[in-house]
């Protein structure tokens, strides 16, 4: 499993960044714009503010994970930078390092 984590991890950098790069060329670096986009219509809007859930949750998450889990601040600092679907399978697949990294080191 941690290979399909990693693997759509680099999935959920590289299809977003795709769309983001049509609208950077199309427009130029505008953050602004750029956010503004996302509530441009009820559909987008729902899908912005489904995200920015989302995302708040996993943050949550990450926090209360317990003892094992990784750090959440740099999963922050991804998900703000890129995006939750980077994010997220990310954290995913660095729990699981360190969940089968224990598990050796217990077994040895």
């Amino acid at each position: 499993m941690k290979n399909a984590y990693l693997g759509l991890a680099i999935a959920g950098t590289v299809v977003p960044y795709y769309f983001f790069m049509q609208e950077i060329s199309a427009s130029g670096v505008d953050l602004v714009g750029f956010m503004l986009l996302g509530f441009a219509n009820p559909v987008a809007a729902g899908f912005t503010a489904d995200l920015f859930i989302s995302s708040f949750v996993f943050w949550l998450f990450m926090f209360t994970a317990g003892p094992g889990a990784p750090k959440p601040w740099a999963f922050i600092l991804i998900n703000l930078l890129i995006g939750l679907s980077c994010a997220l399978p990310a954290w995913l697949y660095w729990r699981e390092r360190r969940a089968e990294s224990g598990a050796v080191t217990a077994a040895a």
